[in-house]
């Protein structure tokens, strides 16, 4: 028998997929409020201006409309592929290859837990168990306040800061540990944005005085990465 890990129980309901081939989707989304506002026009014409052709424009048209409706239903990516005078499959495409475009509800904040390889044996399975605990949901899953979301991803390219999670597509959370993300939790509920962190490698604490980026709203430091407690 396999042992039991943190988190099991919650992991059964894992969320069901958004879209059923062959049956129409349900609307989330009504006429009255699928339409662009004046500036969001100017902003996706700006877009299109930028590529040699009008499907260059696609993953920047629905960044804009993920923005505006929070996620992508297929009603929001037809805005987009009509828009943009594309066909809705090519546009659905796009929207369905990469994870940051939502194509089901989120919460407000999307954790993002990294398990690559190099988070995984740092202890990314650990945190993300933690976080399912924490919050009360499995990962896909959404708390009932609509706050959180908390999520599995692949490298986010922090792997010298091993474990970290990703708060919404933005700002990253480096040297993860259960206290940071309490403490995540707890800025978060009150409201308090994630600051953009600059990690510093050791080889650069002396020549460059600790941080690569002037635009760093907070500074980080290497620590030698922890061992994973959890073994997937």
């Amino acid at each position: 028998m396999t042992p039991e890990t943190p988190g099991d129980h919650l992991r059964d309901a894992s969320p069901k997929p958004p879209y059923v081939p062959g049956v129409e989707p349900e609307r989330h989304v009504s006429d009255a409020d699928l339409v662009w506002t004046d500036e969001e026009k100017e902003t996706m014409q700006t877009y299109v201006e930028q590529y040699p052709t009008a499907d260059g424009a696609v993953m920047k048209g629905l960044w804009l409309a993920q923005r505006k409706f929070g996620w992508l239903p297929p009603e929001v990516i037809r805005l987009v592929a009509d828009t943009l005078e594309l066909p809705y499959a090519k546009v659905y495409g796009v929207a369905t290859f990469y994870t940051q475009y939502f194509k089901e509800e989120k919460g407000r904040y999307v954790l993002d837990v990294c398990t690559c390889f190099t988070c995984q044996v740092c202890g990314g399975y650990d945190l993300l168990h933690y976080l399912e605990e924490t919050l009360g949901v499995p990962k896909g899953g959404t708390t009932e306040d609509g706050l959180f979301t908390v999520q599995e991803a692949e490298c986010l390219g922090a792997c010298g800061s091993a474990p970290m999670l990703q708060v919404t597509n933005g700002p990253y959370v480096h040297n993860l540990t259960e206290a940071k993300v309490d403490a995540l939790i707890e800025a978060l509920r009150a409201g308090r944005e994630v600051p953009f962190e600059s990690v510093t490698l050791p080889q650069d604490e002396d020549d460059l005085g600790g941080n690569r980026r002037t635009d760093a709203e907070a500074t980080e430091s290497y620590v030698t990465p922890p061992v994973s407690r959890t073994i997937h």
